[in-house]
């Protein structure tokens, strides 16, 4: 008898990775329908897990470099070691590690919230050194699988192996459908250099697939100014494009959509029929919604990083820079998702 009843899942790591562990929530809340299933993540993150039924509780903590206004380190120190001791005082049976990149830190943190607690399990990945001493149970690196489905893995360990399922993220707001109208949207903001695609072909772009369907565009950014040190926005890269698709002909439909908290990417994304964006959190994001996603891959592992449960079109160049691919290998790759 496998039956769990009381399981926590650690994610610490950004939004895509959160993200995809919610495959691995999805199977242990249906080989354990009646188990507490907690997970432990961090204040950046957590709202991807914000309407996810799959989990009893969230709890989070405040990295550094995330405190909130007038949040001070040694405040959200105390509230750190405060959530530790109410995960200690849970008796979880298993702590699932949903970290691929094994750390010594994490396994010492879920040894203490098991402390005393006899044959209780610690489960995750071992290092490409093999380290996986403090573990109960391990499973090797495999960089040939997507985060996704590899992650998905540990489930195995506690109960029979299955597919991974979709990635799963809940909005507030249902999607509004035009009718008639394909609603297209743009991501064009991405927080590494080989990631970036140019104002210019999103414009062009635009223009393209505005011939070809009838199609309301939604421009999503990150608010704020390029150079702003702690947290880069594409404001001016936004009212570029707003302002080159202003006058067109035929008329361009462009909603702007700046999204300054996650929840409001969240629910904005759920109004699109398919997303265009680089590789990245909003990418992840919107396989968690089920949408079809034409994606821009630069200097990243596109085979670990690819959308995972939805319809999608990857495109990386041999140079791994988003620069050079092209409005064409864009326009076609929408093409294909419209067939």
């Amino acid at each position: 008898d496998n039956v769990l009843k009381r399981i926590l899942i650690i994610q610490r790591e950004n939004i895509g990775d959160l993200v995809c562990a919610t495959p691995l929530m999805r199977t242990l809340r249906k080989q354990h329908p009646h188990a507490y299933i907690a997970a432990y993540v961090n204040s950046y993150n957590a709202p991807v897990l914000v309407g996810n039924d799959d989990l009893n509780e969230v709890f989070f903590y405040s990295k550094a470099k995330h405190l909130a206004a007038r949040q001070t380190a040694v405040d959200a120190l105390f509230k750190r070691v405060f959530t530790i001791f109410k995960l200690f005082t849970k008796r979880f049976d298993v702590v699932v590690l949903a970290e691929p990149e094994y750390t010594r830190g994490l396994v010492r943190f879920a040894s203490v919230l098991t402390f005393g607690l006899g044959n209780k399990q610690i489960i995750g990945f071992a290092s490409a050194r093999g380290d996986a001493t403090s573990m109960h149970q391990h499973l090797p690196q495999n960089n040939a699988l997507c985060t996704a489905e590899f992650v998905h893995g540990l489930q195995a360990l506690v109960g029979d192996k299955v597919v991974a399922p979709p990635c799963r993220v809940v909005a507030a707001q249902p999607q509004n459908k035009l009718l008639g109208t394909t609603q297209v949207a743009l991501h064009i903001s991405a927080r590494k250099p080989s990631q970036r695609w140019s104002a210019d072909n999103f414009v062009a772009l635009a223009k393209q697939l505005n011939s070809t369907a009838n199609i309301e565009f939604l421009l999503f950014w990150s608010p704020g100014a390029a150079n702003n040190p702690h947290h880069p926005g594409d404001d001016e890269k936004a009212a570029q494009i707003l302002a080159a698709l202003a006058n067109t002909i035929p008329p361009i439909r462009v909603k702007p959509v700046p999204t300054a908290v996650l929840r409001d990417l969240i629910d904005q994304l759920n109004a699109a029929d398919i997303v265009i964006c680089a590789d990245g959190g909003a990418m992840h994001i919107a396989a968690g919604l089920g949408k079809p996603i034409i994606c821009l891959f630069g200097k990243s592992d596109a085979q670990r990083w690819r959308p995972w449960g939805v319809p999608y079109v990857l495109l990386q160049k041999p140079s791994l820079d988003v620069a050079d691919i092209s409005v064409a290998d864009v326009a076609a790759a929408f093409a294909t998702l419209q067939r």
